[in-house]
């Protein structure tokens, strides 16, 4: 089997993280290769970067171009090598969401995002993107009940992550044969069931 890029995007509290790592582990029973990796992050250089994302104050471009530098670092040491070696690569998030984050909850210029994007990645996308959906109250109910710190994101108030919610939404719906929509309300079980329909598809 070819290596595939496989990603895991959704707002916060939609609960994706959680089925990273078992999704991953279905595609091992199927004897396949897989690197489980997140962003920002994946990289020694990316969790350093990751760690003033998400607890330091920033310009909006600052934030932004962060983001991407992260991401161009992940891509050359870990996705990219991985790729060509046939392995499969799971990343909870990529450019997806910093076009929702960035893009729709902060209001950063698309036209930016997209220079970056074809500045970093043009010759690459996610084979499938599956993007976990949940109403805003339900998301926001998750987070409140959340064990740990949270983050400067996790922190913002709800019309932010509305927004961010609208723009995953718009891009899976511009992107349809890339972006598959997971029903997040459902039951693990269910959701699960979903996932191994998505994984006999690739």
């Amino acid at each position: 089997m070819s290596g595939k890029f496989i990603t895991f995007e959704g707002i916060d509290g939609a609960g994706k993280s959680s089925h990273v790592e078992w999704f991953a582990e279905r595609l091992r029973q199927r004897g396949v290769i897989v690197n489980v990796t997140r962003e920002p992050g994946g990289t020694d250089l990316g969790e350093k970067l990751r760690d003033l994302l998400l607890n330091q104050e920033m310009h909006l471009e600052t934030e932004t171009l962060l983001m991407f530098a992260a991401r161009r670092e992940h891509l050359a040491r870990l996705i990219e090598p991985a790729l060509k070696r046939g392995e499969w690569v799971v990343c909870d998030r990529f450019t997806d969401a910093t076009f929702a984050y960035q893009g729709g909850g902060r209001g950063l210029d698309r036209g930016k995002l997209q220079q970056l994007e074809h500045w970093v990645h043009g010759h690459l996308q996610p084979d499938l993107t599956l993007l976990f959906d949940l109403p805003l109250e339900i998301a926001r109910e998750r987070i409140a009940l959340a064990s740990r710190v949270l983050d400067r994101f996790e922190q913002e108030r709800a019309d932010f992550h509305e927004r961010v919610r609208q723009i995953y939404l718009d891009r899976a719906k511009h992107h349809s044969s890339r972006i598959q929509i997971i029903d997040a309300q459902c039951s693990i079980d269910e959701i699960r069931v979903k996932l191994d329909k998505s994984i006999a598809s690739l």
